[in-house]
């Protein structure tokens, strides 16, 4: 499966083609050794992210905020009350409007199919909790080697993903 478009996000690093495997792990490679050195670039300054959640703040949603703002993103947390039943017109209204005010959404804890139906209207990479524990992005981060804690290099590949999508 590609990197993000503007619509869908890789689910299943299994999926990913070696190509795109090779791209990820390289930048997470090269923001671990900036990380090493004290000198993470902010490539994504005046980027505006969106957290899509319905549960309490979490481990899950701390690294995606920590992810999105080392990388000089500003990330905003949306409740959502969006759910299978809504509204068809409901649906495509919020996800037009996540797409005017965000460059990327990343969703937790919404069930899949109202993420690929937010992912079809909102016009920019829709991420299906991709800093959630067990997604691909743990698989991909155990590549990175042990010079840091498995999960500064799920945070690593969080970035570079982000930045494959946005930057």
């Amino acid at each position: 499966m590609p990197l993000p478009q503007k619509n869908c996000a890789p689910e299943d690093a299994a999926q990913l083609s070696p190509l795109d495997v090779a791209s990820l792990l390289c930048r997470a490679r090269i923001l671990q050794r900036a990380a090493l050195d004290r000198t993470t670039p902010k490539p994504l300054r005046g980027k505006n992210l969106g957290l899509l959640c319905e549960a309490q703040p979490d481990e899950a949603q701390a690294l995606f905020r920590r992810a999105a703002e080392e990388l000089g993103a500003h990330v905003a947390v949306i409740r959502s009350s969006l759910s299978l039943a809504s509204a068809p017109q409901e649906l495509q209204h919020t996800a037009r409007t996540l797409g005017r005010l965000y460059e990327a959404v990343e969703c937790q804890g919404l069930d899949p199919v109202l993420v690929q139906r937010i992912g079809q209207h909102a016009g920019i990479p829709v991420f299906e909790g991709a800093a959630v524990r067990g997604h691909p992005t743990g698989q991909l981060a155990e590549l990175l080697g042990d010079k840091t804690p498995l999960a500064d290099n799920q945070r690593f590949v969080l970035q570079a993903l982000l930045l494959e999508a946005i930057a």
